[in-house]
């Protein structure tokens, strides 16, 4: 009796059944792989609670998905990769964010098709490389400091296209006029550079005499981004 509350209302008796203790097994062990990647991604990381928690819940999912299609890898990668999406229907992740959904995916699916062992070793093993490439700061841009984006503000009657080009020549390797855009109703415009520096040490010297050229209006330095976008 009890067996057969969980027996499918399609199932044939050709067809193989899922044991309710290898489904535990199952569900049990994608859980404790969810929780190691979650973890893992939380080590010097800035991140919210839904996303953990997805993170943590997503190799069960994809475990249970995978074991309910009968292990058609096909069928569960279309379902549970339409699930992972969910994630990134309105708002675009990090790159960091994108391979944690896809590594909790790649483990849940391994586990899903009944290798326990090998689903645990491969999410230690990736997490391992994880923790290990982050410490190394792997992928780190050598010199980073030298990258700057430049905001600049100025009248509408100063003409942009190389009123700091001698400027720039003195302090920077190159330098780019990545945009333009009128601001104060357009009684002013705003520069943005993508600029290398020769010496970082130098920044302070290169504002002084970009404020003297722009009448002492707004200026802002930051550290350049990648692609407009980088990770925290």
């Amino acid at each position: 009796m009890f067996n057969t509350v969980f027996k499918g209302l399609f199932d044939t008796a050709d067809a193989s059944t899922i044991e309710i203790l290898d489904f535990l097994l199952c569900l049990g062990c994608s859980l404790l792989i969810g929780l190691v990647l979650a973890l893992s991604y939380m080590y010097r990381t800035r991140y919210t609670k839904s996303f953990v928690m997805t993170l943590a819940l997503l190799p069960a999912v994809v475990c249970i998905v995978i074991m309910m299609v009968n292990g058609s890898v096909g069928a569960g990668i279309a379902v549970a990769g339409a699930f992972g999406l969910v994630r990134f229907r309105s708002a675009p992740g990090t790159a960091k964010e994108i391979a944690a959904i896809f590594l909790a995916m790649g483990s849940g699916l391994i586990a899903g098709m009944g290798y326990l062992a090998y689903a645990l070793l491969f999410a230690l093993i990736m997490c391992g490389f994880f923790l290990l490439y982050d410490r190394l700061d792997f992928g780190c841009r050598k010199n980073d400091e030298k990258y700057k984006t430049i905001h600049i503000t100025i009248p509408e009657d100063l003409d942009y296209s190389d009123v700091f080009t001698d400027i720039f020549e003195r302090y920077t390797k190159s330098c780019t006029l990545a945009a333009v855009k009128t601001t104060n109703m357009g009684s002013m415009f705003r520069l943005t550079y993508d600029a290398v520096l020769k010496d970082p040490a130098s920044e302070k010297k290169l504002i002084d005499e970009l404020r003297c050229r722009n009448g002492n209006l707004e200026i802002t330095v930051s550290r350049q981004s990648t692609e407009h976008g980088t990770e925290l």
